[in-house]
């Protein structure tokens, strides 16, 4: 035979019993709950009544609790505490300041941006914790597809039939040479120059390396790599110790901002966007909401400042 419980006390009417045990009036009790002296003195009687017992005895002023008072606050108070921790959390996780926030991204933003934008962002959110990975863009976008990460954060994405794709920045990719290179102090770096001086490659397999690939095309100069990457990353710490121009996205030079490399417009302009990833017909919370904000904010910044460029600063 299964029983069936009935549990009559109202969490409401404990809080209130838990008020008054600690301030001993109903006038303090009201003030901290936020309601009326009359309100508070009605759910006392309320309880006494379920109870079947009397929880106060007037004293001058103040109410002295009663033997059973104190037996029962014993039991109590600890449920009190643990309400008033997830009233707490309840109130961070509304405000975007409590929760778990999982990330990936690939290389370029994942170890540029995000990390400062990261940094600022927690520092005033304690109670949030953050799962972040640095990945291959087919790992971002499944990660994103399955529900694994809440965001992804990739390059030079236009669409794609699984998540939703939106533009954050779009940016110009830039030429990086060491700063005794013969090709520092140019106004512009184009094909003919990286032909002429040796230069890195993109792997064709990337969006990047395709479109590197065809600005070689329109300038009618022969793409003839000396070596082949498939990182931009990669590709400018060769271009630090010499080994050709390195042709990279915004986001990786600001990453090798202290390579001593020198940052030069790359002619034509290759323009490539800071792209998130979610998922469809998924809201984003709270949290997620306001870490993308700071992210465009950032993004914004960044480009405003001329990204910490070496040498000559020039608009996008």
């Amino acid at each position: 035979m299964r029983v069936t419980r009935k549990n009559d006390l109202s969490l409401r009417l404990l809080e209130v019993f838990g008020s008054v045990m600690l301030h001993r009036t109903t006038v303090d009790a009201a003030e901290d709950l936020g309601v009326s002296q009359p309100a508070v003195s009605l759910s006392i009687k309320q309880l006494e009544k379920q109870l079947g017992f009397s929880l106060f005895e007037r004293r001058s002023q103040r109410l002295q609790p009663t033997e059973e008072a104190r037996s029962l606050f014993a039991r109590v108070e600890p449920v009190l505490l643990q309400l008033r921790s997830v009233e707490t959390h309840v109130q961070d996780l509304r405000n975007g300041t409590a929760g778990n926030l999982r990330i990936m991204a690939t290389p370029p933003l994942g170890h540029s941006v995000i990390p400062k934008v990261l940094r600022s962002y927690l520092a005033d959110r304690p109670g949030v914790t953050v799962e972040y990975d640095v990945r291959r863009m087919e790992h971002v976008i499944e990660e994103v597809e399955v529900g694994s990460a809440d965001l992804g954060l990739v390059l030079g994405m236009e669409s794609h039939q699984a998540v939703d794709v939106r533009v954050l920045q779009s940016e110009q990719m830039v030429a990086m040479v060491p700063s005794d290179h013969p090709l520092a102090q140019a106004e512009v770096i184009t094909p003919k120059d990286c032909a002429t001086h040796g230069h890195i490659g993109l792997d064709q397999v990337s969006r990047l390396g395709v479109l590197l690939r065809y600005a070689f095309q329109a300038h009618g100069v022969p793409y003839l790599p000396r070596v082949i990457v498939r990182y931009c990353h990669t590709s400018a710490v060769l271009g630090s110790v010499g080994m050709g121009v390195a042709i990279v996205d915004r986001f990786t030079a600001l990453s090798m901002a202290d390579h001593s490399l020198v940052v030069r417009p790359f002619v034509p302009e290759i323009r490539v966007g800071a792209c998130l990833l979610t998922r469809p017909d998924t809201p984003l919370s709270r949290l997620a909401s306001g870490l993308v904000d700071a992210l465009e904010a950032a993004l914004v910044h960044y480009s405003a400042e001329g990204w910490g460029d070496r040498g000559q600063r020039f608009s996008t």
